[in-house]
């Protein structure tokens, strides 16, 4: 991968200072691995979803499916109403997130880790008016989302980084909040929560919404083994999320099964010409119970 001066967010600050900046390599060569699968990736269910109002989402839907809103199979505008209803359930997901952060005031910093396009930020800074910092291995993320920022005139509040989110450039206690929004399984737990509490001020909030493998059925399933291959990813079991919080000084505050409210996005999914391959594993997983969908919000102490 090209670790060349390509950041929007990097380039800028060069400018600004006149100095010359350098984008650090990846730490491990999966690290390198995972900076080039996401920028390579370019998958219309990504992008068609968040051309519907300019959000470019990473994540999932919850909540039910609105028939209403999708017309009948023999409407000409049936999949455009479709993605329009699949990004409507996406960005439910995000808003359920950010419900979760706390009380954030406009003076107040958040970091987004593993921040994608950059949807999740910007609609963080369209609630709280706040700054939002994000950080990305993909150098073709950031300067997709920091593009945004500028057409949207939000570039001094919103911001992506190209960094490891297990060492960030931020400062120890500069955020009021933080999250990782289905980026997690990309990391070691120690690691990733020993980051977000150094970063977090003493009673600040870190939220989590990721897929994570069943203790109670005993071992990762044969379709979480697909959705690893298939993502490059490593699913942890929920067990290990909450004790690598316990390890960090991060006490759970609310720990939601959304299982239930993830599984209609998947199932009108899979009903539209944007399937990658990868639905029928997330229902099975999900109807068998070797795979839950939950949110985690945990305070710093």
């Amino acid at each position: 991968m090209d670790f060349s001066v390509t950041s929007t967010d990097l380039t800028t600050d060069a400018t600004a200072t006149g100095s010359s900046v350098i984008i650090p390599g990846p730490a491990t060569p999966y690290q390198g691995d995972i900076a080039r699968y996401w920028n390579n990736e370019a998958r219309p269910v990504n992008l068609r979803l968040g051309d519907v109002d300019g959000l470019y989402h990473h994540h999932y839907g919850i909540g039910d499916v609105d028939h209403a809103a999708l017309g009948g199979a023999d409407d000409s505008e049936s999949e455009k109403k479709l993605v329009a209803e699949l990004h409507r359930l996406e960005s439910a997901q995000a808003e359920l997130l950010l419900d979760h952060l706390g009380v954030i005031g406009r003076d107040d910093t958040l970091v987004d880790a593993g921040c994608g396009r950059g949807g999740s930020m910007v609609m963080a800074h369209q609630r709280f008016g706040c700054k939002v910092e994000g950080v990305t291995l993909s150098a073709k993320q950031a300067d997709f989302a920091n593009r945004r920022a500028r057409e949207l005139g939000i570039e001094d509040h919103v911001r992506a980084r190209v960094c490891n989110m297990l060492g960030t450039p931020f400062e120890t206690g500069q955020a009021a909040a933080s999250w990782n929004n289905e980026s997690s399984m990309y990391v070691d737990l120690d690691d990733l929560f020993a980051e977000h509490s150094r970063v977090l001020e003493v009673g600040g909030r870190y939220v989590t919404i990721t897929g994570c493998w069943n203790p109670r059925y005993g071992q990762p399933s044969k379709w979480v083994s697909q959705i690893n291959a298939h993502f490059e990813c490593n699913i942890h079991s929920r067990r290990e999320y909450l004790r690598a919080m316990a390890d960090n000084r991060l006490v759970p505050q609310a720990v939601i099964d959304l299982t239930p409210e993830t599984l209609p996005y998947w199932e009108l999914r899979a009903t539209s010409r944007l399937v990658t391959g990868i639905e029928e594993a997330f229902i099975n997983s999900y109807k068998d119970g070797s795979f839950q969908y939950v949110l985690i919000a945990a305070d710093r102490v």
